[in-house]
């Protein structure tokens, strides 16, 4: 019965989550500054829990009043930007990438004896792409979040597991999903798990993925509570999801190490542009503490929005000695194309610099300059706009010790909005960085009119042990115009390396019972093939025996001293990170 209780807290919009990172004790006592009686919590390590607790006990202005640093993350798909068209099978991306070399004798390299784990839309487990010669599933277990009717995995409280000896069954129905009725209405998860591990077909001729001999997992992630969509201003048919969820995911599937004694290998295609740029966020965290771990490796996408206009940058000065102004502020403008819902945007900068900001509308009217040591919550409105401001100060963020100015827009007027950002401190050559949402998340074009193409990798892909991969077009060598950019915020050198993701081939549904190839372009699939070509090496790793202890970061290391590299570029690139990936030039590096 308790049990029940806390599942339904955990999923209901009536509950408020925390993503926390002090002990559950302390929390129990109080520390959070608000008497709080009806909660429950998961734990997710001995440092983070997930706490649900009643909204009604807090208040809606001091839910949004408490430290930014324990709001769940919102994170959106990394979604193709463009579907593509269906066709025959085209192996060029996994011939550039070295992949299907290592394949082939004496190597023998198809991921036998790896797990390879996804989190994202769930999986379509009926499509053959995901059988065995003899009809029977790949799938260790599919743990769906959004269906409560079953029984969830063993110390878990919500959704429920579907386990490959259920899916054999369902299998051997006409109509599966009346014994196992999860899917993925979206297919995103399911055409990174069939470019990443999809079955051969006909030998290879009709299809072939890096990792078709490794098992599955999978976990479909339910979308996120409404008071965090309202609050985040997300349209309503968007796909969105917190980094709670994904975090109890990333908990199920690393016990599958354990359990089967295997390597795993992560694969995620969720990203945002919340946070801080540097992986210094709880949930980033989370990430490096699994990528730390022997036999388990972390793979991240780097985003789509390079070229979204979603990033601005400016070094401020001081007055020099004759008092003369030399950009000791400047304006940031923001063009909202259109009547929506609204936005978030995010300033950061690093410690001991100070910022103030002011606010113009289209129309005019102005909101006074207000500094981050004003701390806490302000609110703004106008007389001839419609528009509610909210500006949220963090002196210090908790995580990465830096100042953050979070502005809120709630139905902005459509037009040229101004916020205009002064260097209060007395530290010359100050940089700030600000960030608009990830653009699924708005509901109209929302971009900055100076934008700063690089540092526009997406989060999580700044955690630090994690692998992070941009995307090319491995028919012409190109840089993908819309793949994120390095480095981080502190200069951390992300992406790692890059990957394709320019029309490649892969499935998602079947016709005629038959899977159905089509071409899709987007980070997703840059980051499932490089997780494909881990499980690949994984297999010569830890299941033959030839360095059985690697982490993320020794094959991070073994990937770039395999990179392919150009003559004229420096590296590491904020574009190509160490080069583009080539899993046969890792071992041609190792014979050398």
């Amino acid at each position: 019965m308790e049990q029940e209780e806390c599942r339904r807290k955990i999923l209901s919009n009536d509950y408020a989550d925390w993503v926390i990172d002090f002990p559950i004790a302390e929390f129990q006592q109080g520390i959070v500054g608000y008497p709080v009686f009806d909660y429950c919590y998961q734990t997710v390590n001995n440092d983070i829990s997930i706490v649900s607790m009643n909204r009604g006990e807090l208040g809606e202005s001091e839910l949004f009043s408490v430290d930014y640093h324990y709001f769940p993350d919102l994170f959106g798909l990394e979604q193709e930007t463009e579907e593509g068209i269906r066709g025959v099978f085209n192996p060029q991306p996994l011939l550039a990438s070295g992949i299907v070399g290592v394949q082939n004798p004496p190597l023998s390299l198809s991921a036998n004896g790896v797990i390879l784990a996804f989190v994202d839309t769930g999986i379509r487990y009926e499509n053959p792409i995901f059988r065995n010669p003899d009809g029977t599933t790949r799938i260790l277990a599919i743990w769906d979040q959004t269906i409560q009717e079953g029984e969830p995995p063993q110390g878990f409280l919500y959704g429920t597991e579907y386990t490959r000896e259920m899916i054999n069954e369902a299998l051997a129905f006409q109509t599966p999903q009346e014994i196992v009725p999860t899917t993925d209405e979206i297919g995103h998860g399911t055409r990174m798990a069939a470019t990443a591990a999809g079955s051969m077909i006909e030998g290879g001729a009709g299809f072939l993925s890096p990792a078709y001999g490794a098992d599955i997992v999978v976990v479909k992630l339910k979308q996120c509570k409404d008071y965090l969509r309202r609050y985040f201003l997300i349209p309503d048919d968007v796909p969105a999801y917190q980094s709670s969820d994904i975090m109890m995911a990333i908990k199920y599937l690393d016990s599958f190490a354990v359990a089967f004694s295997r390597p795993v290998v992560f694969c995620t295609g969720v990203g945002s542009n919340y946070r801080d740029h540097s992986g210094y966020g709880i949930f980033s965290r989370y990430l490096t503490s699994i990528a730390q771990k022997r036999s388990r490796i972390m793979m991240l996408a780097g985003g789509n929005e390079g070229n979204a206009a979603h990033h601005f940058e400016k070094r401020l000065s001081l007055p020099d000695r004759n008092g003369e102004t030399l950009e000791n502020e400047t304006d940031m403008e923001i063009r909202v194309d259109g009547e929506g819902m609204g936005f978030i945007t995010q300033i950061w900068v690093m410690a001991p610099a100070l910022l103030s900001i002011s606010i113009r509308t289209p129309g005019g009217e102005r909101v006074p300059q207000t500094s981050v040591l004003v701390q806490g919550r302000l609110q703004y409105r106008f007389v001839y706009e419609k528009t509610v401001i909210t500006v949220y100060n963090a002196l210090i963020e908790q995580g990465s010790g830096d100042a953050m100015i979070l502005i809120r827009f709630e139905n902005p007027t459509s037009g040229i909005w101004t916020v205009t950002v002064t260097n209060d401190s007395g530290f010359p050559n100050t940089v700030f960085n600000a960030w608009l949402p990830i653009t699924q998340f708005l509901e109209v074009p929302v971009y900055f009119l100076r934008p700063e193409p690089d540092l526009t990798l997406t989060t999580p892909s700044y955690s630090e042990d994690a692998i992070t991969v941009s995307t090319y077009d491995s028919s012409n060598n190109s840089f993908y115009v819309n793949s994120g950019r390095g480095f981080s915020r502190t200069s951390v050198i992300k992406p790692d390396f890059s990957s394709p993701g320019v029309n490649v081939s892969t499935v998602d549904r079947t016709l005629m019972g038959q899977p159905v190839v089509m071409q899709v372009t987007g980070s997703s699939m840059a980051v499932a093939i490089a997780a494909g070509a881990a499980a690949q090496f994984m297999q010569w790793a830890v299941i033959d025996e030839n360095a059985p202890y690697i982490r993320s970061t020794e094959l991070k290391n073994y990937f770039i001293r395999g990179a392919k590299r150009e003559e004229g570029i420096i590296y590491p690139s904020r574009l190509w990170g160490f080069g583009r990936m080539n899993l046969q030039g890792v071992f041609d590096a190792l014979v050398q």
